[in-house]
């Protein structure tokens, strides 16, 4: 029997780059199926969360990412750009966002093409890993989409024909993640229980274990 989850994932989120090579790897061993289903990072549904948020949150979230990626033997760097912009004195988060708005909708038009977790992988390791400046211009994110089985003009092109489809359907899965019991990310939802943090994949593969996780034919 394939099990399957859904995964609730952002590209400005450290936590969801360093789990998705483990999901990637699930997948791949596995029977097991990922509906990927990209919503928009907190800074841009609740502008004022960092300039509201007390000075030490920051400081140890930078500490505890660069710590978890040491832990997961994964690089990790700071993105060059940052996919949200920000407002350095203020810490507000201005209502265009060109970067985090485009790749949210290019994650949930590779999901409806079956190849979400191979997109979010990807696209994920040029934003996140460090070898990539300027990831948004030149070839990087068309090369990127290309090894991840797709085509990046095409993807471009279905949503500039329905921004507002898009945009409707990221808003359900937002939705749905908070009904699914939490508003963070990376969160897998697994039979209607809610696994929040790249720290909880254990517990996640754990429970799968329990309802019957099998490994594919000539995996194991």
């Amino acid at each position: 029997m394939t099990l399957g989850y859904d995964l609730y994932w952002s590209f400005r989120s450290p936590y969801s780059y360093l789990v998705t090579r483990r999901l990637v790897e699930l997948e791949r061993d596995y029977d097991v199926t990922c509906t990927v289903r990209p919503v928009y990072p907190i800074a841009v549904r609740q502008p004022d969360f960092f300039a509201k948020s007390d000075p030490l949150w920051f400081s140890y979230f930078m500490l505890d990412m660069r710590r978890s990626a040491e832990f997961a033997g994964l690089p990790i760097r700071w993105p060059v750009p940052d996919p949200v912009l920000m407002d350095p004195v203020t810490r507000t988060y201005p209502k265009e966002q060109p970067h985090i708005h485009r790749l949210t909708r290019l994650g949930q038009a590779a999901a409806e093409r079956g190849h979400g977790l191979r997109f979010i992988d990807e696209v994920s390791r040029i934003i996140w890993d460090g070898t990539t400046d300027n990831w948004h211009q030149g070839d990087h994110l068309a090369r990127a989409v290309g090894r991840a089985g797709l085509d990046l003009a095409e993807l471009d092109a279905a949503i500039a024909a329905d921004p507002d489809r898009f945009d409707r359907t990221i808003e359900a899965s937002q939705d749905a993640q908070r009904a699914g019991g939490h508003y963070g990310v990376p969160l897998m939802l697994f039979d209607g229980e809610p696994f929040f943090g790249q720290d909880r994949f254990d517990q996640l593969t754990w429970r799968m274990a329990q309802k019957g996780l099998m490994h594919r034919q000539g995996k194991r």
